[in-house]
């Protein structure tokens, strides 16, 4: 009786570890974690793009390199941490789903909405600040 009672129990975790809906939850996470990893490239990316627009400038009109630096730095690193967050997130993710104990968490989807209003404010911030004689005297080399 004890011995079928433990095939039973191996059957049962068998079952549990290849049921589809579970394997759709899985790779659905995986798809999340993907879809966050794009968006920490593209603010890295960004924040590359924005030092490199700052630096291009005339060869006989030598300006100071102002702040356009720091917004690429704060897109890269909070480039950085979206990285680093999501790769967290995707583990702790997985635990639940295997643990049947997932809750949707919040605090991320407000951080990264604080982390891009943030930015987005720090770009509008520098366009309308940048004089406009001034970014008509860009050569492109």
């Amino acid at each position: 009786m004890k011995i079928e009672a433990e095939k039973l129990a191996v059957k049962n975790i068998e079952k549990k570890k290849y049921r589809s809906d579970r394997i759709r939850d899985h790779l659905a996470n995986e798809r999340t974690y993907l879809a966050w990893m794009r968006s920490g490239i593209a603010l890295m990316g960004f924040g590359v793009l924005i030092v490199r627009l700052r630096i291009i400038r005339p060869p006989l009109a030598p300006q100071p390199p102002g702040s356009g630096w720091k917004l690429g730095l704060a897109f890269a690193l909070v480039g950085v941490l979206t990285v680093l967050l999501s790769t967290q997130h995707y583990f702790a993710v997985r635990r639940d789903i295997d643990e049947d104990t997932y809750q949707p968490p919040d605090r991320w989807i407000l951080l990264a909405s604080i982390a891009v209003l943030i930015l987005g404010g720090g770009v509008l911030y520098y366009v309308f600040t940048v004089p406009l004689d001034y970014l008509n005297s860009y050569i492109l080399e």
